[in-house]
């Protein structure tokens, strides 16, 4: 990977192109994170640098804004977890902050005590991704005019990577349908202030990137922010993205019964055991009590969309099913010890793609809430879907070839 520099000319704004790695790295997510310990703010003899490490390159701008004089970093996205830890040695920075911007970005501020500019930025992405800024003084009313200059509405974004994706009967790169579960009036399970639907929908995210990034898939979701989206919702808009695939993330909770470790689910009539079968109740039971009643249609049209299934796409489902628990195990991660169980979950009835639905994990164990709070697990498990994923596209691929006339 080569290394990018940008110098401000303008010294409001700048977009650092991101290296031909991130492939199409307008549609990621929520992916970088911050190393507190490699980053730190300090002061020189002729200003001030800042280096922050962050775990990949994304695309990213700096500005400038006045009253108070402060400067704001942009970046797609960054978790700044461990900001609080940054070792500081400036006395020209007052403050410093970071939060969401809106969905997918996120915003640094440095508020200084004094005017400077921009000098010199760079993304050093050579070795581990490191942002590096130099400021200098410069007067109130260099500042104040650079500082009033308008925002873009828009700006630049690298190019996608020439990647060669997996295929399905070389139709060009798989679309997979992420469904992180729950949202909005409907929280899924909880344990003390941690929610399902905001630890499934941190997952998806983090799983889009690594499945675009690293698998050349092409990847939506059901929904990217923390809003209700009912259950034959969530597969209608699976068919209108042209979806090959659906993924139904959850992490759950059980009060009675083992609930440790990954489990992947299948459709079935009925359930491999007592705990899938409450597991399938309450999730539709969830669409139930959220006002949207789908007991009739659910009843009329179940059996017809199950024998489709078994027929036509029951097999690659199994097939996709066991390449996930084979990869998932592979990477040594915790799984129940059923790891491929079958329920009769409503996101698993569609007979027109493989359908499945991922436990990530239990947040009715302590030791899995450890783990779906752990970053670097939580890239693990992401990675290891991406391996079962690639090894189910790649021989489903081959068997569509065969059947070819």
């Amino acid at each position: 990977m080569r290394r990018l520099r940008t110098a401000i000319q303008a010294l409001c704004l700048a977009l650092l192109a991101a290296t031909p790695a991130l492939a199409q790295s307008q549609d990621l997510s929520a992916l970088a994170r911050l190393d507190p310990a490699a980053s730190q703010v300090a002061d020189t003899a002729t200003g001030i640098d800042v280096t922050l490490a962050i775990s990949q390159p994304v695309p990213w701008r700096i500005r400038l804004l006045d009253a108070p004089p402060r400067l704001l970093l942009d970046m797609r996205e960054v978790d700044w977890t461990g900001l609080d830890r940054l070792p500081e040695s400036s006395a020209h920075v007052v403050a410093l902050r970071a939060g969401v911007l809106r969905p997918g970005w996120s915003r640094l501020v440095m508020e200084l005590d004094g005017p400077y500019a921009v000098a010199t930025s760079v993304m050093d992405t050579s070795g581990p991704t490191t942002v590096r800024l130099s400021l200098i003084p410069t007067t109130a009313q260099d500042f104040a005019a650079r500082a009033a200059l308008p925002e873009p509405d828009d700006w630049a974004l690298p190019k996608p990577a020439d990647l060669p994706p997996p295929v399905v009967g070389g139709s060009g790169p798989v679309l997979v349908m992420l469904d992180p579960g729950h949202g909005g009036l409907d929280p899924g399970a909880e344990a003390g202030d941690q929610k399902e639907a905001d630890i499934v929908l941190t997952f998806a995210r983090e799983l889009k990137e690594v499945l675009v990034r690293d698998g050349g898939f092409r990847v939506a979701l059901t929904r990217d922010e923390d809003v209700f989206v009912p259950l034959e919702t969530r597969l209608t808009l699976a068919r209108q993205a042209g979806a090959q695939l659906f993924l139904s993330l959850h992490a759950d909770a059980l009060a009675e019964g083992e609930a440790v470790g990954a489990t992947v689910y299948t459709l079935a009539e009925d359930a491999s055991d007592a705990a899938a079968a409450a597991l399938a109740e309450r999730h539709d039971r969830d669409d139930l009590l959220a006002g949207v009643d789908l007991s009739d249609q659910d009843d009329t049209v179940a059996l017809v969309l199950m024998d489709m299934a078994r027929t036509e796409t029951a097999p690659r489902t199994e097939r996709l099913a066991q390449d996930l628990v084979t990869a998932i195990k592979a990477a040594q991660i915790k799984m129940h010890r059923h790891p491929h169980q079958e329920a009769g979950f409503s996101v698993l009835k569609s007979p027109d793609m493989p359908s499945v639905l991922i436990e990530i994990g239990f947040l009715s164990s302590e030791s899995d809430r450890k783990r779906l709070n752990d970053p670097a697990w939580r890239a693990r498990m992401a990675a290891a879907i991406r391996d079962g994923l690639k090894t189910w596209a790649a021989q489903d691929a081959a068997l569509s070839a065969a059947r070819a006339p």
